[in-house]
């Protein structure tokens, strides 16, 4: 006798939304680069499809894009204020995209370190616009609707944010170079061989140090070959000796986690292209850098 199917405990709703959430997080975590702020949007999205008659609703997943992408636009206006306030620089925060290679989306697109920096220089409804559509390939229609604009105002929005990121990055190499140019830059760094660093870095490389205050993070970006190479060498005696690596992948690309005393001191990711090592990126904030080190052995 076959046994009775189990009852499904959760109502529709929360089903539908559930379903989504995947989606949902990646849309907000791509236009925010924040983590608690994308489960706060989350939180806020599910707390108001709660309260909607859902009889009313015939695509409850374009729904609940709908609120989730507005909800992040409004969000990304006073977080532009925040940042500026942000002591040193700021950073994206990190994720492991081990799982999940696209994070919710069509395509692992809009997802590095790298292209979430330079998408902060866009306008909130700009980079709402290019992530719906570069990533989760939205018809420009349903952005339009999305945005609160015209299909063709939408088509613009896409086309100056791909016009910008094009203008800001060169040729990207592939997965297997970038790791072994990151382990190249690795053992450079810790020795602070200068000569190999030189040969690593593009011309007009920046290196960015994200610790929110904290000691030994650079408080504001250093930038150019020569000036980089000499830092990195200066930084190694002081930052290296007594850490432990561990190879890990943040952003669908390789990086490094850095330990000491049995606690996480950094996240090291690199932006590469085929002139060199665009952008070095250290995630040093204790609080933006927990989440991801959690993550690892959740």
């Amino acid at each position: 006798m076959q046994a009775a199917a189990e009852p499904d405990p959760l109502d529709p709703a929360t089903r539908d939304f559930l379903a989504v959430r995947p989606q949902l997080f990646g849309i907000v975590y791509r236009v925010l680069g924040s983590t608690s702020e994308a489960e706060d949007i989350l939180q806020e999205t599910w707390l108001r499809w709660r309260g909607t008659d859902h009889a009313e609703v015939l695509d409850p997943a374009a729904f609940l894009a709908t609120i989730t992408t507005r909800l992040a636009i409004n969000l990304a206006q006073s977080a532009r204020v925040r940042r500026e306030s942000y002591v040193g620089p700021w950073l994206p925060d990190p994720v492991d995209t081990r799982a999940d290679p696209q994070l919710g989306a069509e395509r692992a697109e809009a997802v590095e370190l790298a292209v979430l920096l330079l998408l902060e220089r866009l306008n909130p409804v700009e980079r709402a616009a290019y992530v719906l559509r570069e990533a989760f390939d939205y018809p420009y229609g349903r952005i339009a609707e999305i945005v609160e604009t015209s299909e063709a105002n939408a088509r613009q929005l896409v086309s100056r944010a791909r016009k910008h990121l094009a203008a800001a990055r060169r040729e990207r190499v592939d997965r297997a170079e970038h790791r072994r140019l990151l382990e190249v830059f690795v053992g450079a760094a810790r020795t602070g061989d200068l000569a190999v660093l030189e040969k690593l870095l593009a011309a007009d490389v920046v290196s960015y140090s994200d610790g929110g205050g904290t000691r030994g993070a650079s408080r504001i970006p250093v930038v150019g070959r020569p000036v980089v190479a000499r830092y990195l060498a200066a930084f190694a005696p002081r930052f290296w000796p007594g850490t432990q690596l561990r190879w890990v992948e943040a952003n669908g690309l390789p990086a490094v986690l850095v330990s000491s005393g049995g606690g996480a001191t950094a996240l090291l990711c690199l932006d590469v292209s085929a002139m060199g090592i665009e952008r070095i990126m250290w995630v040093m904030n204790p609080v933006r850098l927990a989440p991801f080190v959690a993550s690892l052995d959740g």
